[in-house]
């Protein structure tokens, strides 16, 4: 059947909405922007009826390189592959002007992408500058092996490059965020640990002095001042076993002494209520792991012992997939939340602080179960590094 006036027209417009969206649906659930930008890449190359498409990155080395691809039929240019900016071709056109750009005929050129795009057949392309709050950030290009793009084809990609800038900037601004909330979390650390030593070297080694001065007082005397000085005496030493729990508190030394495992063994001893303890990290991990890990613990059994009226506790340490993994459970009355000045709304904001998560699971009358994830490995590149550019005009 003939179409009706309009009616290609109508079908092409139908099929890029329907592109475009597939991928803000991906945007919106904040898909892995990896996903995203193989997805945006996907959808462009089969929308424009293109040969292949391919996303990159410009670095501050002067290089673009790729992080998304398709292609029809064989294989396109590999993710990872990187070329120089500088020489005659497509993506150092898009970098240097900030705009789309196409070449029809790549026979003439001599540079290195136009020699992998003769080898893959490519005869013409298109490529569209992405842009993320005012900064080129990449490229996205599309490629024939039968001839020149359409007219249009340049600003029918730029839909696709805005969704690919959302989704980018969205990772970037999640990524800053946890970065920030992560320096707070070691600048209190710090501060913490700063205490922690005044106390040790300061207030605690001034007051055993003066407690061993008293005693040797003490031993001078007899009858009523000395039952007066023994007071004293054991009110002193009592004064420093507070403190000694104060500074306990604030930054353990057992923990940067001797690690997660001593530290946490310590706790479950201390427990009012039976702990079984079940630790397999035999090695020392980043120091942010091990005071969140030890903080975590510590909360869980403090809530235990004060308000879940439970009678044993379970905890398990392991390590997997590059992550520090606690499960600690109680058999008491359940009802945990993170509300009512608990405390476990910080080990959460704490965990996610480090990239990591901290899942509550406490119905009533059912005992409460803590799962946590703390990252120690870095999370794999991506995007590749990159630099700030200028403003493109």
């Amino acid at each position: 059947m003939t179409a009706l006036p309009g009616q290609a027209g109508n079908d092409q417009i139908a099929e890029e909405q329907a592109a475009l969206r597939r991928v803000a649906t991906l945007v919106a659930h904040a898909a892995p922007p990896g996903d995203v930008l193989t997805a945006v890449t996907e959808e462009a190359g089969r929308l424009l009826h293109a040969d292949h498409a391919t996303m990159g990155r410009y670095g501050p080395d002067a290089t673009l390189t790729v992080v998304a691809n398709w292609g029809s039929g064989d294989a396109a240019v590999p993710v990872g592959a990187s070329a120089k900016i500088g020489e005659q071709d497509l993506h150092t056109i898009v970098f240097h002007t900030g705009r789309p750009a196409r070449i029809d005929n790549p026979a003439g050129l001599s540079s290195k992408v136009a020699a992998v795009a003769r080898e893959l057949g490519v005869c013409a392309a298109v490529g569209v500058p992405v842009s993320v709050e005012g900064r080129l950030w990449g490229l996205m290009a599309v490629e024939s092996r039968t001839g020149p793009l359409p007219p249009g084809t340049e600003t029918r990609l730029a839909g696709f490059t805005e969704l690919a800038a959302t989704a980018i900037a969205n990772t970037e601004a999640q990524a800053a965020l946890t970065a920030s909330r992560a320096r707070i979390v070691a600048t209190a650390d710090a501060t913490r640990r700063r205490f922690e030593r005044n106390l040790h070297d300061g207030a605690q080694q001034r007051l055993v002095t003066l407690a061993l001065d008293l005693r040797a007082a003490q031993s001078a005397v007899t009858g009523g001042v000395a039952q007066q000085l023994d007071r004293i005496a054991t009110g002193l030493d009592g004064v420093l076993d507070e403190l000694r729990e104060i500074a306990r508190g604030l930054h353990p030394a057992i923990l940067a002494d001797g690690g997660l495992g001593p530290a946490l063994k310590t706790l479950c001893r201390r427990s009012p209520i039976p702990v079984d303890l079940d630790i397999q990290v035999d090695r020392r991990l980043p120091e942010q792991v091990e005071i969140a890990a030890y903080y975590t613990v510590s909360e869980a059994l403090t809530n235990t012992a004060k308000h879940a009226r439970a009678t044993t506790a379970g905890i398990q340490v392991t390590e997997r997939d590059g992550s520090l993994r606690m499960l600690i459970r109680d058999n008491g009355r359940g009802g945990a939340d993170f509300g009512h000045g608990s405390g476990l709304v910080g080990l959460k904001d704490r965990a996610e602080a480090l990239g990591g998560h901290l899942r509550l699971d406490s119905p009533p009358e059912e005992g409460t179960t803590l799962e946590v994830s703390l990252p120690f490995d870095d999370p794999p590149a991506w995007p590749p590094p990159g630099g700030r550019h200028p403003r493109r005009g």
